[in-house]
């Protein structure tokens, strides 16, 4: 089956699923699957850009779709509370109601000129998780070179191991298949040496890596200006955003204090929240949870869907992704309910 329709029937049995979920959150069935609270996962919050091509197009969700989401989560009587709050309030969470914090990864600069704007119009607390190398311009994001490279190109040749392979590109299915094979690339090889050799093809096509972070994440003095509101709040996202779980434990730990450093030294205090990039199965480990814990962190989250429940390690919690192929209020507050995963049958695991 065509890469491009096996996507269209997934994003439609997703929809579905979101659909339903609504209707028996909003009939008020299934209560018993929500969990304490929910925390929420964003990336970029900025209107929608020109049509182009967009493999990274479910992380990047409208201001105005976060609006509307925020509203119907507020109607439909979830309380919002800043991250730092979470571990005090699942402990004390009797006759409460269900929580939600809000989570943006890699500190884009939409999240102060965008996102914070209606953060502050309905009072919710936000956390952004900060890179260090993206900040300080030092190390690229290989997800957002490869669009644009990818993007811009009918045809590329790239060693992915074994000699050099043609890549054609005149469709954007051929660009998506790409995509997803240098993202393979990435996951399945030493990270740093496999980013490297993207960035060094994007510039032998005339493409700055380190231009597309200049553009797009804040730097010290924007995080700075950012943390001065009174609902917003940094925690740590490492230095070089790889993979901790494939790292040897002594620089996985480095990664993750060097991070808690410099947030600090940015923030005034040091955070006691740390998001694991790429946040899945394989990419954290119980490895990572523990070296959290022993360096300081409270709360440390990973992109495992689910809600929040006493059942889940703190430095191991679930993540729901506001998605911005399902950008529809009421998906917000379904999947704060934890119907979508009771649908799926998924088990929600520490």
């Amino acid at each position: 089956m065509e890469q491009g329709i096996k996507v269209r029937l997934k994003r439609t049995m997703i929809s579905s699923g979101l659909e339903a979920a609504a209707i028996l959150s909003g009939a008020g069935l299934m209560r018993d699957v929500a969990g304490l609270g929910t925390i929420f996962t964003l990336h970029h919050v900025r209107p929608a850009l020109p049509p182009r091509f967009a493999p990274n197009a479910h992380l990047e969700i409208s201001p105005e779709f976060l609006d509307r989401a925020l509203a119907r989560l507020k109607q439909d009587g979830y309380e919002f509370i800043a991250l730092d709050a979470l571990p005090s309030r699942a402990a004390n969470a009797a006759g409460k109601p269900p929580f939600v914090a809000f989570t943006l990864d890699d500190g884009n600069r939409d999240n102060l000129e965008h996102a914070l704007p209606v953060f502050a119009r309905h009072n919710a607390p936000f956390t952004v998780f900060v890179a260090q190398g993206l900040s300080e311009r030092t190390h690229s994001i290989w997800w957002e070179t490869l669009a644009e490279l990818l993007g811009r190109l009918d045809r590329l040749t790239f060693d992915f191991g074994s000699g050099g392979a043609f890549l054609p590109l005149g469709k954007d299915s051929q660009k998506h298949a790409a995509f997803v094979r240098f993202a393979a690339f990435v996951h399945g090889h030493e990270e740093s040496e496999a980013v490297s050799r993207i960035d060094e093809l994007a510039r032998r096509h005339g493409l700055e890596p380190l231009d597309i972070v200049r553009a797009s994440i804040m730097d010290r003095n924007e995080l700075r200006q950012l943390v001065r509101h009174p609902l917003a709040s940094l925690g740590a996202h490492t230095v070089s955003h790889r993979a901790l779980a494939r790292l040897p434990e002594a620089e996985a730990a480095a990664e993750m204090a060097l991070s808690a450093d410099y947030v600090a030294d940015i923030a005034g205090k040091r955070p006691i929240a740390i998001a694991y990039p790429y946040g899945t199965l394989d990419a954290v480990s119980p490895r990572e949870g523990r070296l959290a814990a022993e360096l300081g962190f409270s709360v440390g989250v990973t992109t495992r869907p689910g809600t929040i429940t006493n059942g889940h390690a703190p430095t191991l919690l679930p993540r729901l992704s506001l998605n911005g192929h399902y950008q529809k209020a009421r998906y917000a507050s379904a999947l704060a309910s934890g119907i979508p995963m009771r649908l799926m049958g998924r088990r929600q695991t520490a």
